[in-house]
């Protein structure tokens, strides 16, 4: 999809905006779109085919009325983004405006952030994750390859989240009401659970594999199953944690 854009558009180098501020020892690898008045931080990698600071929605629409829809006019509308220090942003990653990777924030291939999103400092994202917006991601998690995160999640620092697993934000889909969804700091979310909408993810909590959690979980409490129930201690946990990791 990314490669038809880059075609449809007419690329055959590197667009970068003229109104983008590109530290001295950042790397934007050819051909890789920048648009608006994005900050690309000192050490900092865009590899590839990736597209930084793309135009919400609503420009898009109105974009359509234009005789022709040319980079410069994309360019034109978007607030740009921010990526700090030392980011590395894979391969075909699209990254929309306003959005802000800290520190050392790193990202998979095929990445999708859309606007308004903030990563806090030495985060990773998989490839193949997408992040809908409006989201909050603290410092140093780690969020594995194929997670969906909607519009109106919190996820604070220090979380793990296994690969595919999924969290919503509609309780009775598809309606117009959306709900916050909340995974508190230091937080594990086993691969393929499902967190459904409005629930918060406890301090410390930790949600099996395959778990459907329908109802909040305490801090520092493992639960299972479907629907989750608790099934354990944190502290348990870390028990068996380190009897499989041979640690005595």
């Amino acid at each position: 999809m990314l490669k038809l854009w880059f075609q449809v558009l007419g690329i055959s180098q590197h667009y970068i905006s003229g109104r983008a501020y590109l530290s001295s020892a950042a790397y934007i690898i050819y051909p890789a779109i920048v648009l608006g008045p994005t900050y690309v931080g000192s050490q900092t990698i865009v590899s590839s085919f990736v597209i930084v600071g793309f135009p919400v929605r609503a420009k898009l629409l109105n974009a359509r009325n234009l005789s022709k829809v040319s980079l410069e006019e994309l360019d034109s509308t978007s607030s740009g983004s921010k990526l700090g220090d030392g980011a590395i942003v894979r391969s075909h990653s699209v990254l929309y405006e306003n959005v802000e990777l800290g520190e050392g924030v790193e990202l998979g291939h095929h990445v999708l952030i859309r606007e308004n999103t903030r990563l806090g400092k030495g985060s990773k994202i998989g490839s193949g994750t997408i992040v809908d917006g409006y989201t909050s991601i603290g410092e140093n998690a780690n969020i594995q390859s194929g997670v969906y995160i909607p519009i109106k999640t919190s996820i604070g620092s220090n979380v793990f989240i296994g690969p595919r697993a999924v969290i919503t934000n509609d309780k009775y889909p598809p309606s117009r009401k959306l709900v916050e969804t909340t995974i508190e700091d230091d937080a594990v979310i086993g691969a393929n659970s499902t967190i459904i909408a409005g629930v918060k993810i406890g301090r410390g909590a930790v949600v099996a594999a395959g778990a459907v959690v329908t109802k909040d979980v305490e801090p520092y409490t493992v639960v299972a199953g479907i629907p989750a129930k608790p099934v354990m201690s944190r502290d348990e946990y870390e028990k068996k944690k380190a009897l499989y990791e041979g640690v005595s």
